[in-house]
């Protein structure tokens, strides 16, 4: 990695999160100037994992095999699992009105797992580690972007950044990795359509009296869905007794929980997983972010391009929001390089174009399935819930439709 001095590149990204990061880190190897933009700059001595085996991130990622191979390709996913994450076998999914349930299963669809939960600090952790070692990339951080415009130099089209520092970059072209609330695609002007869920998502670290045995849970109860994700406090690890859990609730409700002891929480939160996983022992502070489902109607305009949760966002219900980010960086990343080996200015229509066309069919699909299954499992009238309830139990008889669709949800056809 160059020394941060430059103010004309050819990408810059905007955006130092996991997809970002992962971004610059897929265009090592093009004959292309890149700057990666943060508000901070990441420390890795402030990651949880290296200040005490205990101590979790609350922010978790449940990767896909598809997201691990990306990593596998890049060389950073053994660097993750040298630090600490777990792989579940098995989902066990149910109805908390009624007698519903689906069960997945690797060896079903003969896989060594249906995917891997990791800190989201840990991934960073290892990207960064690449990133330091990237000749074409400068990391510009902490820097937080104020302004974007555009600039002509005779028939050519560039970005120009300011900083809120007043230091300006321009740019062929922008990547927006700069998550929901996207900076970039507000200045940018991009139209989206978006609506509030009306609830929240509570997380937090729990350890349980039983061991999780490296499967993930999921209630779907009337104020939301309760996921408990399997985590290991070391690599070498044999204690299955942590999860990250994130439970779906109404502002009402999602109030009460943050109101209550953690006596009072742990007594909840275990009758609400109706006590599969034994007592609740231990809980790390309790965290809500609201829940919003936000899709931009274009992925790109000029030369300004999108992706990730600046992109799109999805409801956590599937955990399915970061590997669509990553597939949207694997994708564009290609198209990009492409359009260099074609000889195209690497912001023209076609290369973009083709990017958004490979992405938002696939994304909209995703968005649009998790939004069926949140209303379907909120309605609560006796004959969907029986509709409801006969249609998993079924589903769970029927091996060749429900292996298919743990394999698309792993991304693996």
């Amino acid at each position: 990695m160059k020394k941060a001095t430059s103010t004309d590149f050819d990408i810059v990204i905007v955006g130092g999160g996991i997809v970002g990061a992962t971004m610059a880190c897929m265009l090592k190897n093009l004959p292309l100037r890149v700057a990666l933009v943060d508000r901070i700059l990441h420390d890795p001595t402030n990651v949880p994992y290296l200040q005490g085996e205990e101590k979790f991130d609350p922010r978790v990622s449940a990767l896909t095999i598809a997201s691990i191979n990306l990593f596998s390709d890049l060389g950073v996913w053994e660097s993750i699992t040298g630090m600490r994450c777990c792989s579940y076998q098995a989902m066990e999914v149910w109805d908390a009105e009624g007698t519903g349930q689906i069960c997945f299963s690797a060896e079903d669809i003969k896989q060594p797992s249906l995917g891997t939960i990791v800190e989201n600090s840990i991934v960073n952790t290892a990207l960064y580690s690449l990133l330091n070692n990237i000749e074409n990339l400068e990391l510009l951080a902490p820097l937080e972007i104020e302004d974007l415009s555009t600039i002509q130099y005779g028939d050519d089209f560039r970005a120009k950044l300011t900083t809120k520092g007043g230091r300006e970059l321009t740019t062929t072209l922008v990547v927006a990795a700069d998550g929901t609330n996207s900076r970039i695609r507000s200045l940018a002007q991009f139209k989206t359509r978006e609506w509030d869920y009306e609830h929240q998502a509570l997380v937090t670290t729990v350890r349980t009296e039983l061991p999780h045995e490296h499967r993930a849970l999921q209630r779907f109860i009337d104020t939301g869905p309760l996921a408990f994700l399997p985590l290991l406090p070391a690599a070498d690890s044999e204690d299955e007794r942590y999860c990250s859990i994130v439970w779906s609730l109404v502002p009402e409700r999602s109030r009460k929980m943050l109101e209550m002891t953690d006596q009072q929480f742990k007594i909840e939160l275990a009758l609400n997983l109706e006590h599969k996983l034994g007592n609740i022992e231990a809980i790390e502070q309790r965290f809500v972010f609201p829940l919003r489902q936000r899709h931009a109607i274009d992925y790109f305009r000029g030369n300004i391009v999108l992706v990730g949760d600046a992109a799109h966002t999805i409801h956590p219900l599937a955990g399915q929001g970061v590997n669509l980010g990553l597939l949207d960086a694997a994708t564009l990343s290609g198209e990009l390089a492409r359009g260099v080996l074609a000889g195209r200015n690497i912001a023209d229509p076609i290369v973009l174009g083709r990017y958004q066309r490979k992405r938002i069919g696939h994304n909209l699909g995703m968005m649009w399935l998790m939004e069926g299954f949140k209303h379907l499992f909120a309605e609560q009238t006796l004959p969907v819930r029986w509709l409801r309830n006969m249609g998993m139990s079924g589903l769970d008889n029927i091996s060749v439709i429900k292996n298919h669709l743990a394999r698309r949800a792993m991304g693996l056809d």
